[in-house]
C-alpha cells in the first residue's frame, strides 16, 4: 500500500496528512473530492486542514469517533464527511469520504472505510 501527500497549502503544519491508495488502486480520496461542488470542496479541504493543525486533539463538532481506529471529519451543515485514522509519529491518513444526507453512515460505505482503515494499518505494522 502506497500513501501519497494532497497538495494542500496550510499556514502551519503539525501533522502528517496523506491519503490512502489501496491494493486494488485509485485514490478514493482524491475522486471523492474531485466529485464535490466548489463549496464541499473548499469545506472538505478546510476541515482536513484543520486535522494537519490539531492532529488528534481535534474534536466535535469538526471529529468526531466511529471506532476501532476510524474517524470522521464532519460538518454538520454542509454532510461532508472524510474519514481517517492515525498512525505513529503524529501521521493521518485520509480513507474515503462521503456527503451525507440522512442521519446514518450506510452500513456499506462503513464497511469498505473500515477495511480501508485496517489495510492501513496493517502496512504500518509491517513496515515497521
Amino acid at each position: 500500500m502506497h500513501y501519497l501527500c494532497y497538495n494542500l497549502k496550510v499556514m502551519s503544519i503539525g501533522w502528517d496528512v496523506s491519503d490512502v491508495q489501496p491494493r486494488k488502486g485509485g485514490f478514493p480520496v482524491r475522486s471523492f473530492l474531485s466529485n464535490l461542488t466548489q463549496e464541499e470542496r473548499a469545506t472538505a479541504i478546510a476541515l482536513i486542514q484543520l486535522l494537519r493543525e490539531r492532529g488528534n486533539a481535534l474534536r466535535r463538532p469538526h471529529s468526531g469517533s466511529l471506532g476501532g481506529g476510524l474517524f470522521e471529519l464532519r460538518d454538520v451543515q454542509s454532510g461532508v464527511r472524510v474519514f481517517y485514522t492515525f498512525l505513529p509519529g503524529k501521521r493521518a491518513v485520509l480513507l474515503g469520504g462521503m456527503v451525507k444526507k440522512r442521519g446514518d453512515i450506510p452500513a456499506q460505505a462503513l464497511k469498505a472505510v473500515r477495511k480501508l482503515c485496517a489495510e492501513a494499518r496493517a502496512a504500518t505494522r509491517e513496515a515497521e
